[in-house]
């Protein structure tokens, strides 16, 4: 899939204005390090063919992440073919004369389903996710497919209608459209000037002699870095790296496009919208990722998204719901945007205006010299946080490489260092120039035309699974072969502390930095008064503002003296280095414990939160969501509540805080704390912090009752500004997430909507090409459960891919799994469990959805063991006594199907 960084970033705001988050200091990490280069755990080699690897250890889970670079992407296809580097990135996944298409999706699954892709201007990557002990396997699986892929006209005929329906999906989304004209202004008459996706014209004219020349011109060991992190021995993968690679001949390398966009004049674009807010967004030219001024404009945009800045000044001041400030270089020249979010039922131009006044101060009287330091210090500060996460590690590593041209991650510490406040003023002053911006305005309407309406999805001619067992070779055979329980999840150490917090620590010493996470358990459906709905995300949305000792501004920049960040609400967090850690969370706690609540902040945020809820409602997904939630519960379900703008516009400042008094307690808060702390330690430091935090009243009830189970219903939500339709069939089961089947249907689900070899996929895309992607999953409360299957497809295909999704489940429910089927799903479980604890984050988030859930903290383990013990007749058993086909609900946001 092609990298389009600002698509997912743009979609992802769009939810994260409407739910009104609180980041306090969202882009510092930790204090600075003096940036001296330490590479004790980095080994470096070029092969004599001319490809570059770096190994970085780090022994956080025994896990590895491969990561090969080409130096090639959409700057390099020729002209009229501006998907060449995406389709030959999806044709690297169909096979080569070591491995065909079949093995590699059967040793993809026995790895655990962690592989993907993804295609940008100049660099497209592929990397590997596995168990340290298979290494290996990703490094014979790249060396095999770097020069010996095949490309037929038979292979391209069956990947094209594919690619094509990710293009009718990604067309679907206002946010890509807009970003794709954006582009196509910003870098007008260059390589750039087009998006890496592609576009069915260019498809159509894409032939297998045209990929061939490509991958030929372009794919070749001195054309590659290849980037292994992970818990390696680094002589040992350094030979095995040299084994399958060594031997790989040298390319000859055409000459690189140069990419030197002329500047653009001022000019708008308005789109229509199906989404529940207006969008305006300023759009400059800004420098490459090798350009000269990439530090010093990458520190010019922390400063401008900064909390403290003036553009997010207009959300607590209430002019706009959300504000933000993005770069987005590509290496050779980049993009830079504001966004912000009002209601729809506003008038723009205030907005607008004010945004307008916030650059020209900007660049009239320079960049505030102290945020600027508060950007220096978190990115130099970021080095540090590079080994809390195996597959951060390869990417940040990967980018300093290939996108950057440096040396190591080190290199861009050191250029921050040298970047002044006079060249970040001088940036702003002549790159933010109004005379040369793009504006966009994206208004939410029921006008809006879906791009391409009729979709991509044009006959396929898709290849038949494998019909029984696929022969591996030797290699992988020798890996893979033999099922084995992962090793043992260490068990992290638990408290229960004086006010009932639950403190679980699990120390991590692969960095200098402590993470904490929280999560207070609350439930609005049945906590919020009757008739103050919205009373919930009012309170969090306050947080805001500080707490009563600092307030937002101070707060902020005291997490920044630390670079330090955090959030806080019913879910908080902080992150720092070990030895900021004792200040940030005492800081923390200052704000959780002792929020301000403002009355002015009150009135501003009500206000906000009932005209965003006015747009929300009316949005084409927000219908939907109700609609096939309605589906599965009783008419008269707490969870069917909502806010409106009437309810929320009768809540008053002392309600916000009785709830805050009534759901924010100790007793129902869990805190995890991860990295270079000892348990005792972290439990003397949070008990410090949070000890004289009292529960007010009885303990509330949160669980949801148990509703009967649901039946077949068809529900439709018109969306004139989508041209696939996004389909969900769901039911609610019987199953309680503590009874010991719901790791037979773990196993069952992997079998059939899991990875590109499950049932669903093989059957709704590989055979039929009905979609494009299909999947299916488990979901459970303490108290509920739902099954439900997703895919995105064109109108015309809806019902034939319901009926093959309908036959697979079936098919569970009646016929045990071979022995073949299911020893492929045990593998990929058992090797993903490692995987899942490769980054803090992950670690972090395990914890917590166990606490969530009621569940022990060696939970992982006893998974391990039934998964590894689990027989055909145990999955089979489980679908036919809780999955039901017949009384799945089909919800589609989207045209009618046909």
């Amino acid at each position: 899939m092609p990298s389009f960084a600002r698509f997912p970033r743009a979609a992802l705001l769009a939810a994260s204005i409407l739910a009104s988050p609180v980041f306090i200091s969202s882009h510092a990490n930790a204090q600075a390090t003096s940036g001296a280069q330490d590479e004790s755990n980095v080994t470096r080699a070029t092969l004599s063919n001319g490809l570059k690897i770096v190994i970085v250890s780090d022994p956080l889970a025994p896990v590895v992440q491969t990561m090969i670079n080409y130096e090639t992407g959409s700057v390099n296809a020729p002209k009229g073919f501006s998907g060449t580097a995406h389709a030959l990135e999806h044709m690297m996944f169909n096979g080569s004369q070591s491995l065909s298409r079949d093995q590699l999706s059967t040793i993809s699954a026995q790895l655990g389903n962690n592989d993907n892709a993804d295609t940008t201007s100049d660099v497209t990557q592929y990397y590997f996710t596995a168990p340290a002990a298979n290494l290996d396997v990703p490094l014979q699986i790249e060396a095999g497919r770097m020069r010996g892929l095949n490309i037929t006209d038979a292979e391209w005929a069956h990947e094209k209608g594919a690619i094509e329906q990710e293009v009718s999906r990604d067309l679907s989304s206002p946010f890509y459209r807009m970003f794709a004209q954006i582009r196509g202004i910003i870098f007008k008459d260059t390589p750039y000037e087009e998006d890496a996706l592609g576009s069915r014209p260019s498809f159509d004219k894409t032939t297998a002699t045209t990929l061939r020349t490509f991958y030929n011109q372009w794919y070749g060991p001195n054309n590659a870095t290849l980037v292994i992190t992970g818990d390696v021995n680094p002589k040992a993968a350094l030979a095995q790296a040299e084994a399958a690679f060594g031997k790989i001949p040298a390319i000859t390398l055409p000459k690189r496009p140069e990419v030197h966009p002329e500047p653009i004049k001022a000019q708008a674009i308005k789109l229509d919208t199906d989404l529940p807010a207006t969008f305006l967004v300023n759009a400059w030219q800004a420098p490459g990722a090798r350009d000269k001024d990439y530090a010093a404009f990458t520190l010019l945009a922390d400063v401008l998204g900064s909390n403290r800045a003036d553009l997010f000044g207009l959300v607590p001041s209430g002019k706009a719901l959300g504000t933000g400030f993005e770069y987005d270089p590509d290496p050779q020249a980049g993009l830079a945007f504001s966004y912000a979010a009002l209601p729809s039922s506003a008038n723009p131009e205030p907005l607008r205006q004010a945004i307008a006044a916030v650059f020209a101060h900007y660049r009239q009287n320079g960049i505030p010299e102290d945020l600027i330091e508060a950007a220096r210090r978190k990115e130099i500060a970021s080095i540090e946080f590079n080994a809390n996460s195996i597959s951060s590690l390869a990417n940040t590593w990967s980018q300093a490489l290939t996108f950057n041209h440096l040396s190591s991650p080190q290199d861009m510490i050191t250029a921050f260092h040298k970047v002044t406040k006079a060249q970040i003023d001088e940036l702003a002053k002549k790159l933010l120039d109004p005379e040369h911006m793009l504006t966009v305005t994206l208004t939410p309407n029921n006008k809006g035309v879906a791009t391409g309406a009729k979709g991509f999805g044009g006959a396929e001619s898709f290849s038949s699974p494998p019909s029984r067992k696929v022969a591996l070779p030797s290699w992988a055979t020798n890996a893979l072969s033999r099922l084995t329980l992962p090793p043992a999840a260490a068990i992290p150490t638990a408290y229960t502390l004086s006010n009932g917090i639950r403190l679980i620590v699990q120390p991590e010493h692969v960095s200098h930095t402590v993470v904490l996470q929280g999560m207070i358990r609350q439930n609005a459906d049945l906590q919020e008064p009757s008739g103050k709905e919205g009373l919930s995300s009012l309170t969090s949305s306050l947080f805001l503002f500080g707490s009563k000792q600092h307030d937002r501004l101070a707060l902020a920049r005291a997490f920044d003296d630390l670079a330090a960040s955090e959030t806080a609400g019913a879910s908080f967090s902080v992150s720092a280095l070990s030895d900021a850690f004792p200040k940030a969370l005492n800081l923390l706690a200052e704000h959780e414990l002792n929020p301000a609540f403002p009355a002015q902040a009150f009135r501003i945020e009500q206000t906000q939160a009932a005209q965003s809820t006015a747009g929300l409602m009316q949005s084409p997904s927000y219908k939907f969501n109700k609609a096939r939630h309605a589906a599965l519960v009783p008419a008269n379900d707490p969870t069917l509540r909502e806010a409106t703008p009437k309810t929320i516009m009768g809540l008053t400042l002392p309600d916000v805080q009785n709830y805050y008094a009534a759901t924010y307690r100790p007793d129902l808060t869990t805190i995890v704390v991860i990295g270079d702390i000892t348990p005792e330690a972290a439990r003397d430091e949070v008990e410090k912090a949070f000890g004289g935090w009292k529960a007010q009243g009885p303990m509330p009830q949160i669980d949801l009752p148990t509703v009967p189970l649901s039946k077949s219903s068809k529900i439709n939500t018109a969306d004139p500004g989508r041209s696939q339709d996004e389909v969900h069939l769901s039911e609610t089961i019987g199953l309680n997430v503590n009874d010991p089947q719901h790791y037979a249907l773990t196993v069952g689900n992997t079998i059939l909507g899991e990875g590109f070899s499950s049932l669903l996929m093989q059957d709704l895309r590989v055979k039929t090409g009905y979609v494009y992607g299909v999947g299916s999953s488990f979901n459970y409360s303490r108290t509920r459960a739902s099954f439900s299957i997703s895919f995105g497809s064109d109108p015309s295909k809806v019902s034939k891919a319901r009926e093959h999704a309908l036959q697979d489940v079936e098919t569970m429910r009646v016929k045990p799994v071979s022995d073949d089927t299911l020893n492929l799903a045990k593998a990929a479980l058992l090797r993903d469990l490692p995987i899942e604890r490769s980054s803090f984050d992950g670690l972090a988030d395990n914890i917590l959805s166990l606490s969530s859930l009621g569940r022990p903290l060696d939970t992982p383990n006893r998974m391990a063991q039934a998964i590894y013990t689990m027989t055909p007749q145990q999955v089979q058993a489980a679908f036919a006594q809780w999955v039901r086909p017949n009384d799945l609900a089909q919800a589609v946001l989207g045209p009618a199907p046909q």
